[in-house]
């Protein structure tokens, strides 16, 4: 099976800083595979709630997540910082496709590499509506 070389720092818009912790770290003392899900879920609806665009209680849309994918190159152990660098690499009618890449802090290359998917829904029904177009704006700026 070939794969491809990781992510380059340039190929995402968006950074955010997080420090592993001691109990990401598993028994065989790296940070466990299921953290890095953790850490896409953070800079995705962190950025979202930055920009305005999540209201956890009471927005009307929201976005369920449908999708994720992590591709791993490189270890990461306690105590590491890592960055979180995200960008937006598809928009659909009703989709977002974010590429994620993590990084430990003094590298270009990924240590890992990800998809993670959301369908913008009604609150109430949850069924697809489309992307509000004040969203679709703020998403563009960072694919």
């Amino acid at each position: 099976m070939s794969r491809q070389p990781p992510a380059a720092r340039a190929e995402f818009k968006v950074w955010r800083k997080i420090t592993t912790r001691w109990a990401d770290n598993d028994a065989y003392g790296h940070v466990n595979n299921t953290v890095y899900y953790e850490w896409f879920d953070t800079a995705v609806n962190a950025w979202l709630i930055e920009q305005g665009m999540l209201d956890i209680a009471n927005g009307d849309p929201i976005a369920l997540v449908v999708e994720t994918r992590c591709t791993y190159a490189a270890a990461l152990t306690f105590p590491d910082n890592v960055d979180v660098g995200l960008s937006v690499a598809g928009l659909g009618q009703s989709s977002i496709r974010y590429r994620i890449g993590i990084f430990a802090d003094d590298s270009d290359s990924a240590a890992a590499e990800g998809d993670f998917v959301h369908v913008v829904v009604d609150r109430a029904s949850r069924r697809p509506v489309e992307i509000p177009a004040g969203w679709r704006l703020k998403l563009q700026a960072i694919s």
